[in-house]
């Protein structure tokens, strides 16, 4: 997907839906794009949830498959939902490095019911200072301008919500595995790095924050040398998907096999892990050793 500029959830709703419809009535892209006059990329973008869903042309498959009228009214509404402007549009910025890609990981993390992250060498994004945040784009991006950097702050910022409850959304759940390397990496200076250990383990009160710390001690198994997030959804129809960052962006990953591998890695990196309290008395001692 190269791009997210509204809700992903509806749009792969209703990309599942068109699929099943279209397979149950025993019919190729070809068949169906034929009969519609419409082109085949066109009718297999719908059905990958890849841009924006035109209504015209979703009334149209509608019809073709005979669809009844709840079912219609339903993917209608997802229609307009996937049509919807995310709110991370506000934010402005050159979509490269680390932050490419970062549109679709935004929509994706917005839209989750849990968030299992793994963070080496920094801390989690969603847990994250502001004064951290700007002094590691600095440091990792130095090409970016003030501008950008407060962009990315500000983004980042709002990010931070979705672990609060609001009005018809629960908070994110965010379990995360964090290697021992973040509470000893400085960024910026000694004193940022102080003030968000302090801040983390305030972060650490709250019911739906989980964190435990691969020691330095610990075998590393696989997986444990890049960034990554398994995404879960809570509605039967959503794809559970994992994003792997890299220093030139994000890897989607959404098929059987691949989240079934990172649905046990995760599980292994918390085995390997420091128990929720063990964590927090390793972080105690990084804050009294600044």
């Amino acid at each position: 997907m190269p791009g997210a500029t509204g809700p992903i959830v509806p749009r792969r709703r209703l990309a599942e839906e068109l699929k099943r419809l279209r397979l149950e009535d025993g019919r190729s892209l070809e068949d169906v794009a034929r009969a519609l006059l419409i082109s085949t990329s066109k009718l297999s973008r719908l059905e990958n949830a890849q841009g924006s869903p035109q209504p015209r042309d979703v009334r149209d498959l509608i019809r073709e498959y005979g669809v009844e009228s709840t079912m219609a009214d339903r993917m209608m509404r997802w229609v307009s939902a996937a049509r919807r402007q995310g709110w991370w549009t506000d934010y402005s910025f050159t979509s490269e490095g680390f932050a490419a890609g970062l549109d679709v990981h935004v929509a994706y993390e917005s839209e989750a019911t849990v968030a299992r992250t793994y963070a080496i060498p920094f801390f989690p994004a969603l847990l994250q200072t502001d004064e951290y945040v700007r002094a590691l784009y600095r440091s990792l991006e130095p090409w970016r301008g003030d501008e950008e950097i407060d962009q990315l702050a500000q983004l980042r910022q709002r990010r931070r919500e979705l672990l609060d409850e609001t009005e018809g959304r629960p908070p994110l759940q965010i379990t995360t595995v964090c290697h021992e390397t973040a509470l000893r990496q400085v960024v910026g200076d000694e004193g940022i790095l102080r003030r968000q250990l302090e801040t983390l383990l305030e972060g650490l009160d709250r019911p739906n924050v989980e964190m435990r710390v691969l020691p330095f001690s610990a075998s590393p198994p696989f997986t444990s040398t890049c960034m990554w997030t398994y995404f879960e959804f809570g509605d039967a129809l959503d794809r559970d998907v994992v994003h792997v960052e890299t220093h030139a962006g994000y890897l989607l990953l959404e098929t059987a096999d691949s989240l079934t591998q990172y649905r046990r890695y995760f599980d292994e990196l918390q085995r390997r892990s420091l128990s929720t309290r063990a964590s927090r008395d390793l972080i105690r001692a990084a804050v009294r050793s600044r």
